[in-house]
Formats: C-alpha cells, sequence, structure tokens
C-alpha cells in the first residue's frame, strides 16, 4: 500500500497571490519527483466549478443568503474530497490546493459573521478529521491587496466577482480572522509576509516548504 500524500493549502484574500506561489509550490515538489495534484476551492472538478460560478456569480436580483453562501462552500468541499482531494492522497499524491477550510472561517466566519461553532460542525461532518499537512498563508495590508487586485483585474480586463465587491470592512475581517487562525495553529499554518516583491515572497515561502518537507522526508 503507498504512504498517504502530503496535503498542502495556500491562503490569504485577494490580491495577495495565491495562484502564483502555488504554481510556484507545485513545481518545486515536481522537480522532486513528487506527483502533485493542483487544484482550488470553491471548484477543482466539474461539479464542484459549477458551485464556484453559483458562489462568485455578482447578480443581485436575488442575493445569496449567508447560510445558503457557506453550505454551498461545504457542499462543494464535500464533492471534492470525495472525487478528488481523498483519492489523490489515497495513491501517494500530494495535493496542493489554492484555498481549503480556512478560508470558510475567515471569509463565511469573520467576514460574514457566522458562528465558528456552526463552521466547525461542518467541517467535522464533511472532513472527518482530515486537515492540511501545512498552510502557507500569504498576509498583507488590505489596502495594499487591493491595489494588486484592482491592477490584475485592469489587466485582465475582467469583473470583480461577488466576493470582491465587499467593502473594506469585510477584508479587514477576513484578514484578522486568517490571522486568528494562523495564531491558533501554528506549528500547521506558515504565515508569508507577501507584502515585499514577488522574489522576495518566493524566496520566504520555499524556505518555509523546504524545511517542511525535509522533516517530513
Amino acid at each position: 500500500m503507498s504512504q498517504r500524500g502530503r496535503f498542502i493549502t495556500l491562503e490569504g484574500g485577494e490580491g495577495v497571490g495565491k495562484s502564483t506561489n502555488l504554481a510556484l509550490v507545485a513545481d518545486w515538489l515536481e522537480t522532486r519527483g513528487i506527483e502533485v495534484v493542483r487544484t482550488r476551492e470553491p471548484g477543482g472538478t466539474a461539479r464542484t466549478e459549477a458551485i464556484r460560478d453559483l458562489l462568485l456569480d455578482p447578480d443581485v436580483a436575488e442575493p445569496l443568503d449567508d447560510d445558503a453562501e457557506l453550505l454551498l462552500v461545504f457542499a462543494a468541499r464535500a464533492q471534492h474530497l470525495a472525487s478528488k482531494i481523498r483519492p489523490a492522497l489515497a495513491r501517494g499524491a500530494w495535493v496542493v490546493c489554492d484555498r481549503f477550510t480556512d478560508a470558510t472561517f475567515a471569509y463565511q466566519g469573520g467576514g460574514r459573521g457566522i458562528a465558528a461553532s456552526r463552521i466547525s460542525a461542518l467541517e467535522a461532518f464533511v472532513q472527518q478529521g482530515l486537515q492540511p499537512d501545512l498552510t502557507l498563508l500569504l498576509d498583507m495590508p488590505m489596502q495594499a491587496a487591493q491595489r494588486r487586485l484592482q491592477g490584475r483585474l485592469e489587466h485582465n480586463g475582467a469583473q470583480r466577482d461577488r466576493f470582491e465587491r465587499e467593502r473594506g470592512e469585510f477584508f479587514e475581517a477576513v484578514r484578522r480572522a486568517y490571522l486568528d487562525r494562523a495564531a491558533s495553529a501554528p506549528e500547521r499554518i506558515a504565515v508569508i509576509d507577501a507584502s515585499a516583491d514577488l522574489a522576495t515572497v518566493q524566496h520566504r515561502l520555499l524556505a518555509h516548504l523546504e524545511t517542511r518537507v525535509a522533516a517530513w522526508r
């Protein structure tokens, strides 16, 4: 039987550079002969990408209720785990995921104000004890992250999605919730200062990753 793979997540608010750095992490692991499955939340499979579209749709004709939002997030997570994450880990692959349940505590907990106990109950039901082995939290001040996000949107000619349209107070609450999560689980969550230039950020990120991978092996 193959050894269970490792589960690595990248977290952070809008504009901190998760997608770019996820590619860096996955590439770094693959050059060391590790099978890597790259994925994201919400999303990652055909069915869960459909749920992602519902969550991100900025149409205000029928506002999405906060509880409905939370349940959709966990519905997508249950399917994602069943069809992609758990099978990959079981065969020994390493999964690198753009966001996971820390994002739920940050966005739906911190941002929406849903009680952590309610999120924890769904977490226990859906994940059955599964947690990331390592979480790399990219952190930077909200206003700087918003400037980066706006620059990216303008470069790509894209419109803000439903979450990206939230007010500054929402993103400040998300950031505080992320940092609270990191303080409560320092053995799992490594906070990376993402406000520096990309080369510096990636050097810091790989330093954390290399230390952790060396300990695992």
